[in-house]
């Protein structure tokens, strides 16, 4: 999001929001975020050799999906949104 949709949001609530609604508003915001650091762990050299063994593993058994598919299928979700927006 840019930051100027960022500040619409913040003055949007600085002008509708009680302090007190102001104050748990920010905690369950740093909450959120706080969460949200906690799965971003990094992967060890180890773990990423892992993961390649396995995608390639899976490669050469014939496993997952073609790209064609996934981009139709992403394609169509992104129609179904662009509908539900129009209708909204």
């Amino acid at each position: 999001m840019s930051e100027s949709t960022l500040r619409g949001l913040l003055d949007y609530l600085h002008s509708t929001l009680s302090p007190d609604n102001m104050r748990w508003m920010a905690m369950n915001l740093m909450a959120y975020a706080d969460a949200d650091e906690e799965n971003l762990k990094p992967y060890t050299l180890d773990e990423l050799n892992a993961m390649l063994d396995e995608a390639e593993h899976n490669y050469k058994a014939g496993l997952g999906i073609p790209s064609e598919e996934v981009f139709r299928d992403l394609e169509e979700e992104f129609e179904q949104e662009e509908l539900q927006l129009e209708m909204a």
